[in-house]
């Protein structure tokens, strides 16, 4: 018989760690941010996927107004970064609570590159970086998805296969599972989608 945690009943405390260790693997939009005085943020959030394709738009969620949030709004841009498998002691460095007026880049050393169509930084180990301007907040509870219209895709060279895309080994993306734990890049299988039944 399962166990049963009727929502009416569950902290919020204990509903996120049910929900972050269900909803599992969650891939990772590390952003990057300016605040208006332009000092750089940049954060891990693994409430990420992608809303539309046309027009292209990403979405992560902020639990609570963080400083990514309040750079955003401010500033209108932000930049997903990919979390890769080489930078996992770094992303999660990142998610430390630095005061505002911290640059998160310097802080655990990275380096930050210039972006091609928005002012807040790409990580320049990242495989591949986003570049948004905001779409939109809404407000859901105690949270905001965050949307960006997508306004470049920059990814290393190294990362590109044949077909011009970004090839999975290379890119080695992290994921966030529940509790304290990260997902590494799984083994993959090929699977063609089917046509007509």
């Amino acid at each position: 018989m399962r166990t049963v945690f009727p929502a009416g009943e569950v902290s919020t405390n204990r509903m996120y760690a049910l929900l972050t260790a269900s909803v599992v693997p969650r891939p990772i939009a590390w952003v990057s941010t300016c605040a208006v005085d332009g000092t750089a943020n940049l954060a891990p959030y693994s409430f990420f996927t992608v809303a539309s394709v046309s027009p292209a738009i990403v979405q992560f969620t902020s639990v609570t107004r963080k400083d990514s949030l309040r750079n955003i709004e401010a500033t209108g841009e932000f930049v997903v970064n990919l979390a890769s498998a080489p930078l996992i002691d770094r992303v999660n460095a990142t998610s430390a609570l630095f005061p505002s007026d911290v640059d998160e880049f310097a802080a655990v050393g990275l380096t930050a590159e210039p972006s091609s169509q928005v002012v807040p930084p790409r990580v320049a180990e990242s495989p591949v970086a986003i570049e948004c301007g905001l779409h939109r907040v809404i407000e859901v509870g105690n949270s905001f998805v965050v949307m960006g219209e997508v306004r470049a895709i920059a990814v290393r060279p190294e990362c590109l296969a044949e077909d011009g895309l970004p090839e999975f080994a290379a890119i080695a993306p992290l994921s966030r599972l529940g509790r304290t734990e990260w997902g590494l890049p799984p083994r993959v299988r090929v699977l063609e989608r089917p046509g007509q039944p």
